[in-house]
């Protein structure tokens, strides 16, 4: 590692917002070499909790209130909001969430949005680094929001230390359909909006869905009951996280581990492949006549590998 990557590493270390912020962009857009400064981070202990679940559910709201209960015990939190890409620009279309407009000026309190760019996992394809990077900060936590676009964002299984389901209780009627994708990736079960009618007999329906499948080392996958609008239940929701946290995960650590490595290494593999250039040679190949999608793919493997 160079001597620029060395100083800033330092600058983030001490926690410097616009030295991690510039570095966040140049890794996300890709400027230029950062494997290494990432190669070069020392091990972090701090947790990445993810927040998943379909629309609606109150997920911006519950991060708001999560990032309020770290700042009156007075604890450092990052949070990444993982938004809709702009099909043009690739750009985040929500952009900063008006939900958690309270602490963007906070000095405990780093929030970025990023965009999914394309990505079906609901998840920026750098976050991995981005997230690695934030761990050299001086933060206590790291929250990452996914998109919220349905049963696609499994990724964030890949990618968070304790991952937060969270669901409304309308959601009842779709629970079956849900299981499958989102409710299989879930450490903790949050059930917001819990004042509304229902809660308590959709709480009834997710306890007696905690078959072998849906239990994790052994024991039943917690739920809670939160109305984050009013702060309720988030209290009992951060004892669970800092539970799930404390466990001996170990075997889960090496899945987790494995994820982030094997994405790691298929963004490696298409490094240097854009999609512009792959419009390009499509359109070529298309104009040379009987075009097949299959043979043009490994065509352009063997000429990249």
């Amino acid at each position: 590692m160079g001597t620029s990557e060395q100083q800033r590493l330092q600058e983030i270390r001490k926690g410097d917002t616009r030295a991690l912020a510039r570095a966040i962009s140049y890794i996300e857009n890709d400027i230029e070499d950062y494997g290494p400064l990432l190669a070069a981070l020392p091990p972090s202990p701090v947790k990445i909790i993810g927040v998943t679940g379909p629309p609606g559910a109150g997920k911006s709201t519950l991060v708001d209130a999560l990032i309020g209960h770290a700042v009156a015990a007075q604890e450092k939190v990052a949070v990444l909001c993982v938004d809709p890409s702009s099909s043009l620009y690739f750009g985040a279309l929500l952009g900063d969430r008006i939900r958690m407009s309270d602490w963007y000026n906070h000095p405990g309190v780093f929030i970025r949005s990023l965009s999914t760019r394309g990505s079906l996992g609901g998840l920026n394809p750098r976050i991995i680094g981005i997230t690695d990077l934030l761990k050299a900060a001086p933060f206590d936590s790291i929250i990452v929001e996914t998109v919220g676009v349905g049963q696609n964002e499994i990724e964030i299984a890949g990618l968070a230390d304790t991952t937060l389901v969270v669901l409304a209780p309308e959601a009842g009627d779709d629970i079956q359909s849900m299981k499958a994708g989102l409710l299989e990736i879930a450490d903790i079960f949050v059930v917001n909006k819990s004042d509304r009618p229902g809660a308590d007999l959709f709480v009834r329906q997710l306890r007696s869905m905690q078959s072998p499948a849906f239990r994790r080392e052994g024991r039943n996958i917690p739920i809670v009951k939160t109305i984050a609008s009013q702060k309720q239940g988030i209290g009992e929701l951060a004892r669970l996280i800092r539970e799930d946290s404390a466990r001996d995960l170990s075997a889960r650590r090496y899945r987790v581990l494995a994820e982030r490595a094997y994405l790691l290494i298929q963004q490696q593999k298409m490094k240097g492949i854009s999609k512009q250039e792959l419009v390009e040679k499509i359109e070529a190949a298309w104009k040379d006549g009987d075009f097949n999608l299959y043979r043009f793919v490994l065509t352009l493997s063997s000429q990249t590998s």
